[in-house]
């Protein structure tokens, strides 16, 4: 009823959960931020949630996985028993569409807070927000710091594409860091492409050449209008970022250790 846990969506591939290991260190700095207990070892999570693939055989499609605090404050259940619950379930992709269109919400992000960029249950200001821009004819919303400057969407990161060069803004911006914006940052290169962190004022947005946004369940997506904004539309680079996210996909899927039993007959 508080809202008082953590959660994570990852993208199963093929009975493997990928970036795995991202997620979890995630999850586990925000649990700690947010003093909610998290007893599990990597590998240990990682099995119980290839169970749950398993049983659903839900092989290529995405995973929500929550971890509640039961204990703390007068409001908390009479049978809270366990220090916390750990929630998981299975759903179809979503189909984003090609491109996306976001509108603008001022001051949705407070940068300076102290759990700016933490992952935690209480998203309703999201959904709001993500429900308010589909209502206004948009499919998502950039969200803006307390300085005006960019931040991130309610579930996706922004990358500007500025020639060969590749802009998001940092974690200083009150942003999320994101397990897709992480593997861009530091795993993921494709020859020529540097991929780097810095503010990003609106006026940046409309003097790069592109936009792309990224998410465990959208990759990456370029964005083709802002509400008020005049922007570039070139994809190249995003393109180009493409082929290298899959490869990096592809090689993580043939050489991850664990996988949920039958996902072996896709192949």
């Amino acid at each position: 009823m508080n809202g008082w846990g953590v959660f994570s969506t990852i993208k199963i591939v093929d009975g493997v959960l990928f970036a795995f290991d991202h997620h979890w260190a995630r999850m586990r700095r925000d649990a700690d931020l947010l003093r909610v207990p998290f007893p599990w070892k990597p590998a240990e999570l990682e099995e119980m949630l290839l169970t749950l693939v398993e049983a659903n055989r839900d092989f290529n499609a995405t995973l929500r996985v929550a971890v509640v605090r039961n204990q703390g404050t007068m409001w908390q259940g009479p049978a809270s028993k366990l220090d916390v619950d750990l929630i998981a379930f299975t759903a179809a992709r979503n189909d984003w569409g090609g491109e996306a269109r976001l509108m603008i919400v001022p001051n949705a992000r407070f940068a300076a807070g102290p759990f700016a960029g933490s992952k935690i249950l209480s998203w309703a200001m999201n959904l709001v927000w993500y429900e308010d821009a589909h209502r206004a004819g948009f499919d998502e919303a950039l969200l803006l710091n307390e300085r005006r400057e960019a931040s991130e969407c309610t579930s996706a990161n922004l990358f500007a594409v500025f020639g060969d060069s590749v802009t998001t803004p940092p974690l200083s911006s009150g942003c999320l860091p994101g397990v897709t914006r992480e593997l861009l940052l530091e795993e993921i290169h494709a020859p020529g492409i540097e991929v780097v962190e810095r503010p990003l004022t609106l006026p940046d947005l409309e003097a790069a050449d592109g936009l792309f946004m990224t998410s465990s369940t959208r990759d990456l997506l370029g964005v083709r209008e802002i509400d008020g904004l005049s922007i570039g539309t070139e994809n190249r680079v995003c393109a180009e970022l493409k082929k290298a996210f899959t490869a990096y996909e592809r090689s993580y899927v043939e050489r991850a250790p664990r996988r949920a039993r039958g996902a072996e007959t896709l192949s």
